[in-house]
């Protein structure tokens, strides 16, 4: 896992001068419970310049991954082998060498998608066990079998073993005592993280007060501003009599009686009850509705030879 981490980390240092943050897991296991030892990580979209400054940094040759990563898995190799064993895997190592030109196998694709949901799924995935319940198909005391997915030729197959095979398999892949699957690099470190959460949290407040302030400047325009803005004439002004006509309520029919349905004010209320006694000589049902309270906006100037009218909806 430290090597793998350093790769993308010597990277980032060299060609941005900053420090991501890396999520490292180790499995040590394939589909078939086979001993298939990788690593998995989340590396973060850029990294901390030394001032705390964030920098965004996507992209990583995939190539430069394949090669690095080949040579730092023989060398790791070679390290831990006393100079007897390195005699004997030394031809080993050279075909491995040979046999993969374009270095070991590196699975970096391109982020798609819904990021939450795939940092849900990988992180899921980086703490799952060599084997999952519901992949044990059947067991009868003596033989167990489990399906797994080949990625050879994507199929879904089955696999049947004794409780001992079945056992050793499994046994294999238990961590040392105290050893670490999952590590944290870079940002994520345990020695720099107070540091980057006091750095992050004071960029938030910075970008909260920011947004405060778009808050205010911007403001959802309504229709009557929408209509001003593209024809440069006021909808609500009459443009024939110059009167200035303003929403100010409604009615509606309730079992073959006017009612009235939205009243904006006192004012409005008593008018449209006299317009429908005026109408139809029956007094109009007062409704419960609580009457809307509007954000106090400039008045807008009128000539004072125009009298205010009120529109309503019928």
């Amino acid at each position: 896992m430290d090597e793998a981490v350093w790769i993308v980390q010597d990277y980032y240092k060299k060609k941005s001068k900053v420090v991501p943050g890396v999520i490292a897991g180790l499995h040590t296991f394939g589909a078939r419970m086979n001993f298939n030892p990788h690593v998995h990580m989340l590396v973060t979209m850029g990294g901390m310049k030394k001032n705390g400054e964030w920098k965004v940094y996507d992209y990583i040759p995939f190539e430069m991954l394949r090669k690095q990563w080949q040579t730092v898995v023989l060398k790791s190799i070679r390290r831990a082998l006393n100079e007897q064993e390195k005699k004997e895997v030394q031809p080993l190592l050279q075909k491995a060498y040979k046999a993969n030109g374009d270095g070991f196998y590196v699975y970096a694709p391109k982020q798609k998608g819904n990021v939450k949901a795939q940092i849900g799924y990988i992180g899921r995935y980086i703490c799952r066990p060599a084997i999952a319940l519901s992949r044990i198909e059947e067991y009868d005391g003596q033989y167990v079998t489990f399906r797994y997915h080949d990625k050879k030729d994507g199929q879904e197959k089955r696999e049947k073993l004794t409780v001992e095979e079945f056992i050793a398999r499994l046994i294999v892949h238990i961590p040392e005592k105290q050893f670490k699957m999952i590590r944290y690099y870079g940002v994520y470190s345990r020695r720099i993280k107070s540091i980057c959460k006091k750095v992050i949290s004071a960029c938030q407040k910075e970008t909260r007060k920011w947004i405060v302030k778009i808050k205010k400047t911007l403001r959802r325009r309504n229709w009557e501003q929408r209509i001003k803005d593209q024809t440069g004439k006021d909808p609500m002004k009459c443009p024939h009599c110059g009167n200035y006509y303003e929403y100010k309520g409604e009615v509606y029919l309730k079992e073959g009686k006017l009612a009235i349905k939205h009243a904006r004010d006192p004012v409005a209320m008593a008018c449209l009850e006299r317009m429908i006694y005026n109408f139809t000589s029956i007094k109009a049902e007062k409704t419960h509705q609580k009457e809307e309270k509007t954000p106090k906006q400039q008045e807008l100037r009128r000539d004072p030879e125009y009298s205010q009218v009120y529109l309503f909806g019928v």
